[in-house]
């Protein structure tokens, strides 16, 4: 799909405004936090969402979810849960005489793995080649995934007892990473009063196709992108591995996943160009999580992480 965004922007804007407010009709407040997650979504990616426990992250996931008319899954990821349990497993099947491949809860379109890092290193890279390749292999043949395919996971911060840190491969395989925060007084209100009754989310029903989704994220690529945004973005994360404070830069993928990102941030914004404040405003959730920093352990000091990456940004000349 090579929809071109200029001239589609009226009805794109349309689908995207359709989108959003349904989200919002149940994840009050913190609009920004949800223009975040449809970024990742419509820019093709994944999102991590990280906070502590009850401040909306499984509502926020699965009011998104419940958006689309696509199938949707969840995992409640656990220390116990085995990498089968989310892939599959082949079965021998006496009637035919060979091994029947059973498909797990990842072959969806919406892939919501709950509290992800409460499950073991092993289990959290189970995911890795889907979230890479959209296909999972097991002894040795090759199962594509349905597409769209987006996994939006949860997370608890690394201290809470019994959680494990998410490996550094399975970190970059997430486009954004996302913090909630706590709301407001006065929306932390209006929650209280929607739940009232019964949970607004049973009343939630889906504005968009598969296909719109699919055509939204062929016209976020086709979101116009400037050599001097580009060169920007280069610098950010060339910064990111020359920076005496981070011992592990950010990746090629870091620089594909910044732009892709800002190309979705331009679109939800209305336009059909990136532009520069488009990319410095996504350097802290596209790349403080693919980055490590010095003396720092990968559970260690990732708010020091965002600091640094936002000190970087504050710093380089953004151009006009």
């Amino acid at each position: 799909m090579s929809e071109p965004a200029t001239g589609a922007l009226p009805d794109v804007h349309a689908l995207i405004q359709k989108l959003q407010k349904n989200v919002t009709k149940v994840f009050l407040g913190r609009p920004e936090v949800v223009r975040a997650v449809m970024a990742g979504l419509l820019a093709g990616g994944h999102v991590l969402l990280e906070d502590v426990p009850g401040v909306g992250k499984t509502v926020l996931a699965k009011s998104l979810a419940r958006s689309m008319d696509v199938d949707f899954r969840r995992v409640q990821f656990t220390p116990d849960l085995l990498p089968s349990d989310i892939l599959g497993v082949a079965i021998y099947a006496q009637q035919t005489g060979a091994f029947e491949f059973k498909p797990g809860p990842i072959f969806t379109q919406v892939l919501l793995a709950d509290e992800i890092n409460r499950a073991t290193p092993r289990t959290q890279s189970a995911l890795l080649e889907a979230m890479n390749d959209a296909q999972v292999t097991v002894d040795r043949v090759s199962h594509p995934l349905p597409r769209p395919f987006f996994v939006i996971a949860t997370q608890n911060p690394y201290e809470f007892e019994g959680t494990y840190p998410l490996p550094e491969s399975q970190l970059d395989r997430f486009m954004l990473r996302i913090r909630i925060g706590y709301p407001s007084t006065e929306d932390e209100k209006l929650v209280i009063r929607a739940q009232q009754e019964r949970h607004p989310l049973e009343d939630l029903t889906p504005v968009l196709s598969a296909a719109d989704v699919l055509r939204l994220q062929a016209v976020v690529r086709a979101v116009r992108l400037d050599d001097a945004v580009v060169d920007y973005a280069l610098a950010l994360v060339s910064a990111t591995r020359s920076s005496k404070h981070i011992a592990v830069g950010a990746s090629p993928r870091a620089s594909i996943a910044l732009t892709r990102a800002a190309q979705a941030q331009a679109l939800l914004a209305g336009r059909d160009y990136v532009l520069p404040d488009d990319v410095k405003g996504l350097a802290v959730p596209v790349l403080a999580h693919r980055v490590m920093g010095a003396g720092l352990g990968a559970e260690d000091g990732i708010d020091e992480r965002e600091r640094v990456i936002q000190d970087i940004a504050e710093s380089l000349e953004v151009p006009i």
